[in-house]
């Protein structure tokens, strides 16, 4: 996918207490659409991402995930803020989540709350999706029927 030319965006993350630096892939908008998951946003950005992120690569209006009072909230055993929501969330149904911040006690806790196949996808983020990403996550929906 490195291929395509990337879109920085002109402000970082509105929910972040520091400017990010975000750079867009237009082609990973259709990319993604192609692996036949029903997509969702899992991001801080929850709602905005739908106008600041899905228009540039070519998504169209998606659920998110509403991490409430939970947003950047630190937990003792180590597990993300995002997970226990995005389990919540998936209610029990086969889910992948690729993200740039998941640890072990993640997969874990995904093992132990969820009763559906899950794919828990690390991704770097000074490189962003690239093409064995989409691989992994294609051969996930492929064995776990998302």
């Amino acid at each position: 996918m490195s291929a395509h030319p990337t879109h920085p965006l002109p402000y970082g993350d509105p929910m972040s207490r520091r400017p990010l630096r975000v750079w867009l892939n237009p082609a990973h908008g259709p990319a993604l659409l192609g692996l036949g998951y029903d997509l969702c946003w899992a991001t801080t950005w929850m709602e905005t991402a739908n106008e600041s992120i899905g228009p540039v690569i070519g998504l169209p209006e998606l659920p998110y995930v509403d991490f409430g009072d939970r947003l950047f909230a630190e937990r003792p055993d180590g597990v993300h803020w995002k997970t226990e929501a995005i389990v919540a969330y998936a209610e029990g149904r086969p889910f992948a989540w690729v993200d740039d911040e998941q640890g072990a006690p993640d997969g874990v806790f995904v093992t132990a709350h969820h009763p559906g196949p899950a794919l828990l996808h690390h991704v770097n983020p000074r490189l962003g999706l690239r093409e064995g990403d989409f691989t992994a996550l294609a051969e996930f929906a492929a064995t776990a029927g998302t």
